[in-house]
């Protein structure tokens, strides 16, 4: 096909068709997308196209931003200073998912800014992504007192928004730090030494279970264990690639 503007309706109808199916994000980079036209025109119609294919996401997180408020539907709201929603990526192909926020965490309203968070921001670099390319939440989004693990009924109560915001971001992979989120999202209580470093399951995406970075700043020794496990999820995601 040589004509670029039938091109584009073609891709049009592909986008139309796997939004369809339930997609929200076309497994192609958008300058390899844009690689294919020549003049600005073009190229900015394909822009408006995929824009309208992913800035759903946007507003689907702002919705359940909103949806959660204040919450109060556990005693954890009681002692926070504020909600950790999560940020970053609403488009990425990774998720990190820890267990709660911390101190700096619950000061900020951010996920993993504190010392653990630093060594995590590290590997992700490592990875060869920056930390605004992927996506870092939490089981619960407020601060367990004196960052004790979160009680079932508190994680009870907070699951819904977490398992809403994957099925907003539908990562490719979802990478969980340490024992709490692995057997959350694993529904296994194997230890997380025996648990890390393969893939389970969770409604079609795979898991990676690892050890959580504060874990990692007590036992330095252990962190290429965790370089073992992001190395087979960076393989995963090379092999997901598709271009069309």
């Amino acid at each position: 096909m040589n004509n670029k503007t039938e091109i584009i309706k073609e891709l049009k109808k592909a986008m139309e068709f796997y939004q369809e199916l339930g997609f929200e994000r076309l497994p192609v980079k958008e300058a390899e997308l844009f690689s294919l036209f020549a003049n600005e025109n073009q190229t900015s119609q394909v822009s408006e196209e995929v824009g309208a294919f992913t800035s759903s996401k946007e507003s689907s997180l702002k919705d359940l931003r909103k949806e959660i408020g204040d919450c109060r539907k556990c005693r954890l709201s009681k002692g926070r200073k504020n909600i950790v929603f999560g940020e970053g990526n609403q488009n990425t192909k990774i998720m990190f998912i820890g267990e709660g926020p911390g101190r700096e965490e619950d000061i900020q309203a951010r996920p993993f800014v504190g010392d653990a968070g630093k060594l995590l921001t590290s590997l992700i670099n490592k990875m060869g992504f920056k930390r605004e390319d992927v996506y870092i939440g939490n089981v619960v989004k407020c601060r367990p007192p004196s960052n004790r693990d979160p009680e079932e009924d508190e994680m009870a109560a907070c699951s819904l928004f977490l398992e809403k915001q994957i099925e907003i971001i539908k990562p490719e992979v979802i990478v969980t730090l340490g024992r709490i989120s692995s057997h959350f999202l694993t529904r296994s209580k194997i230890p997380i030494s025996k648990l890390r470093g393969r893939f389970y399951d969770y409604k079609s995406i795979p898991v990676m279970p690892t050890f959580h970075p504060a874990y990692l700043l007590r036992n330095p020794k252990d962190k290429w264990l965790t370089w073992d496990d992001v190395q087979k999820v960076l393989e995963k995601l090379k092999r997901n690639t598709v271009i069309f």
